[in-house]
């Protein structure tokens, strides 16, 4: 046999995390880290009946931190017959303390939303590796509940480059992919020793070890422009509490970056950018427009944001920005129009 068709095929971690979520949901009595290992999606392709299970033991206990942190309340329960018993305690996740409190209610568009959000999440019935968790479950003497262990991930909303790094991160092993710097015209190789995967301002960002420059580094996954390789090559991260030092140092960078601009009233731009930064919406600039103060983390990003608004904002401050929007402008002006003095005078006022 192969080794491609023998070997466990990998399970994405977020796709594991939400399989313990459902299990644990689904069981009122909890179940034991035996049963979880065997039985969970995630965990049982690797788990081995009569062999070591050290590895994905420190797995469970990671993956144990991680829905605590997300504030999901998983609690442990000892058997009575053997008190101090580790291998017997049970997990569960009660029921009242996860759902929502009584005075959080949805509006009819809400609960319409939520409606559909579900409809993309949910599968006819039960998912074939919920069935198949079920049917295991039931045959140790478990109770669960179908309806909450029917739900199976649906929906993907990030960038390709996700699933293998997320891969080399559980393996710690570096990776090499293609990377678009702004400003520059072609892309380069980068081999990174990856430490953590965070979400900020609604983009993914991978914080590792550029081994070319030997320093730490923070990458946008959305401008790595070609297939990621995860190397054989491993490494021991030095450290902890990565994704929060990543977090902390985006957020550092998003709030000593800030922006003035002058919006248009009645415009589209008006509408996106007002929902986005309406808490930060001073009095009127002047007639038929007003100003908004806006902070950011990458000012390329800003810029392709703003530019694409044209004539209907205009940058204040800082320079930086302003320069690069206008760029922008006139490129589109040129590509469009020509290169005459008329069509640069019109870009430059927007």
């Amino acid at each position: 046999m192969s080794r491609s068709s023998s070997s466990p095929s990998r399970v994405p971690v977020e796709e594991r995390l939400f399989s313990l979520v459902l299990a644990l949901l689904a069981t009122e009595n909890g179940l034991t880290k035996s049963e979880i290992l065997s039985t969970v999606q995630g965990y049982r392709q690797r788990y081995a009946p009569h062999g070591d299970n050290s590895s994905l033991e420190r797995q469970f206990e990671r993956d144990k931190d991680d829905i605590r942190e997300l504030g999901v309340p998983l609690e442990t329960v000892e058997s009575p017959e053997a008190a101090g018993n580790n291998q017997l305690l049970r997990y569960r996740i009660p029921k009242g303390a996860y759902d929502l409190p009584q005075d959080v209610v949805f509006s009819p568009a809400e609960i319409t939303l939520l409606g559909l959000a579900a409809a993309v999440w949910r599968e006819g019935s039960l998912s074939g590796e919920s069935r198949r968790a079920l049917m295991k479950l039931r045959s140790l003497g478990v109770e669960a509940d179908d309806p909450v262990v029917g739900y199976a991930p649906r929906l993907r909303v990030r960038e390709s480059a996700f699933d293998p790094l997320s891969q080399a991160l559980e393996r710690h092993a570096l990776v090499q992919f293609p990377y678009l710097k702004p400003g520059e015209s072609a892309s380069r190789l980068r081999t990174v020793a990856p430490l953590a995967l965070v979400q900020h301002q609604g983009r993914w960002h991978l914080q590792g070890i550029d081994q070319e420059a030997g320093e730490s580094r923070t990458f946008l996954l959305s401008r790595i422009v070609g297939p990621v390789k995860v190397t054989a090559r491993t490494f021991e991260p030095e450290g902890d509490d990565f994704a929060a030092k990543a977090l902390a140092e985006l957020e550092r960078i998003w709030e000593a970056n800030v922006a003035e601009i002058e919006v248009t009233a009645g415009t589209d731009a008006a509408t996106r950018l007002r929902k986005r930064y309406g808490d930060a919406v001073p009095a009127d600039a002047g007639a038929g427009s007003f100003r908004l103060t806006v902070n950011f983390s990458d000012l390329n990003i800003l810029a392709d944001q703003l530019a694409a608004f044209g004539p209907e904002v205009l940058v204040l401050s800082p320079p930086a920005l302003r320069e690069n929007v206008l760029q922008r402008l006139l490129a589109t002006a040129r590509a469009h129009e020509g290169d005459g003095p008329d069509h640069e005078r019109e870009a430059a006022h927007g």
